[in-house]
């Protein structure tokens, strides 16, 4: 009887914690119109930030930030070649902890959206795949291939399974509510012909077969096997209408701004525009959107892909690259969000009716029991309209939508910022001097003798050679020339067919020249004169050097890298040329440069490598600089100023922040002064800092520093630059605009530092940017000045009441909507 009792009780235990654990998890499932969380239909607004593009201690902080910006969701990719570096070696530690990651989002009260890929594009190194996949035996990406296939597979179940471990699905009480697999393979499955069919139809089912518990998501996958569901990427996804009906309307990259290319300008996409983006989609029927990117982040280390893809991955996002907010982004959207949320019921569950009222301006009326919501949007891009609705006068501006919770009133415009501008600017203290030692590269002895680490007949690919290893792969031969020789002359050159996105040549260890692409096309031809070469033998050395594997296109994985040839010597003699191909020599290759190799930026000291610090070189290629420096004072993100500087990468207490190039400009072409938010937007639009450094400011995280005593920062300078004007500085806040519609509030504020003076304030028609305001034909009989002074001097932060009451009468304006222009300084 006791074993029988024992027995019964044993049962109940195990009922009852089987029913704890069914109550703690979340049941995720669909419909044609919406994502429905145990059962319940949701709008859900996310927002990208990736774990490996900022540090573990910025996390909790980002998270938060988007879900005081009104987030429901932080989706992130996995990237494939940062954890698994080696075949079967794997890295999960410090910022690539996604564990972690996923568990901050859910300490947040948010959920996650996990985007395994395992390609992930995001401008991130050779799309996130480890370049040892590529160089084994017969191997082919993203196509009916055994090798990829079982790779993709073992990657991907052991991501999922470290989520399972973790109970992190949502199906086990976790915050994953959604999955992706695969990227934008629609965007090129017609390259890959009936495999590529068969592939997306493999990768479903390895998927499925996971059995996570909650949806799978193809973005970019018209007609995605069932049960996948498709999405769409872009600036603009309110046409877009999924191909299986049973497919809610869902958009995984809405994109913020876009990426940078070194030589290229800063991309800048207005508050205004992306607010349109969604609430067009929202009107249109959408019930899921995330933001690319919410946090951008950097590119630390040698992760940004390519070619040519910046340190900096701000992608201009509501939260900036250092971490703070992106004012009036980051604003006008949190308003927006709290809008949409409170017509949640009425958007998922609503039936729809559509009036077309002429001129490109179309509302939308979603109707339940309980009452209804409206959208009035105006797509003409040139034309504000005043549009009777309901017998009530809506103002509302070209390229706008005004949305109406209760189809009464307008509770937001997403042409109408009522949210402040904030101009970031470094710190004004004083920048602490340097006191830099040197040492040269030391490639001299190696050149002359041609020695490297691999020999081979012929040219080879250079990633095929480093694995990635470093960005720089040394091509070293040797070529025998007698005085009778037919290519001897006077004017002799060398010509090398390149892929290398620089390119240094050298002969018999003189410098010969270098060539690096700025058109974007990365197959060239580089020529030179040569006046070094010598009867008997001679040294021919060529630094190739990559700059970001490509990351996107059909095949993109075997496109050229490094000097694929011919490498030939050209002698001219008159009207007649004599070549001489190298071509199929014999080769030695040297993966990266001594300096790396011996771990120079490294903080522990090499007793045998000596640091000079007299006869400091400037404007010197292939230069090692290294100098001690204190923190920067408080709690600001700390940027480091590589102004003067050429090309090359930078540590700082041996953590690598980087790739740098501030002597690569971008064209003097294509900025304009006014940015006009109306039309499409496209990335070349609204770009500024035309002729300027793509970058050249660098973030340096806190966690990378030591608060007391010294730090040291490590420069490899590849083409010659002067580091005596490096500086290290914090961000802060110099100056808060805004210019605010009547019968609103707006919030100012100079993050966590208070607000010293007022410069300009008018309620009226005041006219001008931030800078340059100036009061109009007519503004409010109270001093604008000292009213907002009163409110805001000396605080953190203040709201004004942008009204008649505040700033008393404004007879002289007439009927015209009225608006509160402010300027602070912090």
């Amino acid at each position: 009887m006791k074993m029988k009792h024992f027995t019964r009780l044993l049962s109940l235990f195990f009922i009852l914690i089987t029913s704890f654990s069914l109550a703690n998890s979340t049941i995720v499932s669909h419909d044609e119109r919406a994502i429905t969380i145990n059962g319940k239909r949701r709008i859900l607004l996310s927002g990208s930030i990736h774990y490996p593009r900022s540090t573990a201690d910025m996390w909790p902080d980002l998270i938060n930030k988007a879900k005081d910006g009104g987030l429901d969701a932080i989706e992130t990719y996995v990237f494939w070649n940062a954890h698994e570096p080696k075949r079967r070696e794997y890295d999960f530690s410090g910022n690539l902890d996604v564990v972690r990651f996923i568990k901050t989002i859910q300490d947040a009260g948010l959920y996650s959206v996990l985007r395994i890929g395992p390609y992930v594009c995001a401008e991130w190194n050779y799309g996130g795949f480890p370049v040892w996949l590529h160089n084994m035996p017969n191997m082919k990406f993203r196509t009916v291939n055994p090798s990829f296939m079982n790779e993709m597979q073992n990657f991907t179940t052991k991501i999922v399974e470290m989520m399972k471990e973790e109970k992190l699905f949502a199906s086990q009480g976790g915050p994953i509510i959604l999955a992706q697999i695969e990227n934008e393979y629609g965007n090129v499955i017609s390259s890959y012909g009936a495999a590529g069919k068969a592939y997306i139809d493999w990768c479903a089912n390895m998927a499925n077969s996971l059995d996570i518990g909650v949806p799978w998501l193809m973005c970019q996958q018209p007609n995605a096997p069932q049960p996948m569901l498709e999405t769409c990427n872009g600036f603009y996804c309110d046409q877009y209408e999924p191909t299986n009906p049973s497919t809610p309307k869902m958009w995984t990259e809405n994109w913020t701004g876009w990426f940078k290319n070194w030589g290229g300008k800063h991309p800048y996409r207005t508050a205004e525009d992306l607010a349109f983006s969604v609430a067009r989609f929202f009107q249109t029927g959408g019930t899921f959107q995330n933001y690319y990117m919410y946090h951008g982040g950097t590119n630390f280390g040698r992760v940004a892909g390519g070619p040519y893809i910046t340190t900096s991955y701000d992608y201009h996002a509501p939260i900036d690259e250092f971490g703070n907010l992106n004012q009036p982004k980051w604003g006008h959207l949190k308003q927006l969000h709290r809008v949409l949320k409170s017509m949640e019921k009425s958007l998922t569950y609503g039936n729809i009716s559509r009036i077309d009222l002429g001129n490109s301006i179309k509302a939308t009326i979603y109707t339940t029991k309980e009452g209804s919501s409206c959208f009035i949007g105006n797509v003409n891009a040139t034309a504000n309209a005043l549009v009777n609705f309901k017998g009530k006068d809506y103002h509302v501006p070209a390229w706008s939508v005004s949305v109406l919770p209760e189809c009464d009133k307008e509770a937001y415009n997403t042409a109408k910022v009522n949210t402040q501008t904030s101009i970031m600017t470094e710190d004004s203290s004083k920048p602490e001097k340097l006191e830099w030692t040197w040492r040269p590269e030391s490639a001299q002895k190696m050149i002359l003798k041609s020695s490297g680490d691999l020999i081979a007949k012929g040219l080879v690919d250079q990633k095929d050679v480093t694995n990635d290893a470093s960005d720089y792969l040394w091509y070293m031969t040797r070529v025998h020339l007698d005085k009778k020789d037919p290519l001897w002359s006077r004017n002799m050159t060398l010509r090398v067919h390149s892929n290398a996105h620089v390119l240094h040549a050298y002969v018999n260890g003189k410098y010969v020249g270098n060539q690096f692409v700025k058109d974007g096309k990365f197959d060239y031809r580089f020529e030179k004169k040569v006046n070094h070469l010598v009867h008997g033998t001679n040294h021919i050395s060529l630094l190739s050097v990559s700059v970001g594997l490509q990351n996107y296109g059909a095949f993109f994985e075997s496109g050229p890298t490094g000097i694929n040839g011919p490498v030939s010597l050209v002698g001219y003699k008159g009207e007649e040329t004599i070549e001489k191909d190298l071509s199929q020599h014999q080769w030695d290759y040297k993966i990266g440069l001594n300096g790396y190799n011996n771990k120079l930026f490294s903080t522990k000291s090499v007793g045998h490598i000596k640091w000079a610090n007299e006869m400091f070189p400037t404007s010197r290629m292939l230069t090692w600089y290294k100098a001690k420096f204190k923190a920067p004072l408080g709690k600001e993100p700390v940027i480091v100023d590589f102004n003067g500087l050429g090309k090359g990468e930078a540590w700082i207490n041996g953590q690598s922040i980087g790739r740098y190039w501030p002597s690569f400009n971008s064209s003097d072409d294509g900025c304009k002064d006014e940015c006009d938010y109306r039309g499409e937007y496209g990335s070349d639009k609204c770009a500024f800092m035309c002729g300027e450094p793509t970058q050249r400011w660098y973030h340096v995280p806190r966690s990378f520093l030591k608060a007391s005593g010294h730090n040291t920062i490590t420069l490899f300078e590849e083409m010659g630059g002067n580091p005596s004007m490096v500086n290290f500085k914090t961000v802060v806040v110099g100056t808060v605009c805004a210019r605010a519609h009547e019968h609103n509030k707006v919030e100012l504020s100079c993050h966590n530092h208070p607000i010293s003076a007022v410069k300009f304030a008018s309620f009226g028609n005041p006219v001008g940017h931030c800078g340059t305001f100036a009061v109009g034909t007519c503004q409010g009989d109270k001093d604008a000045v000292k009213t907002v002074a009163k409110e805001c001097v000396g605080k953190l932060n203040c709201t004004i009441n942008v009204s008649s009451d505040t700033f008393g009468s404004t007879l002289d304006c007439g009927d015209s909507p009225k608006k509160l222009a402010v300027e602070l300084e912090c």
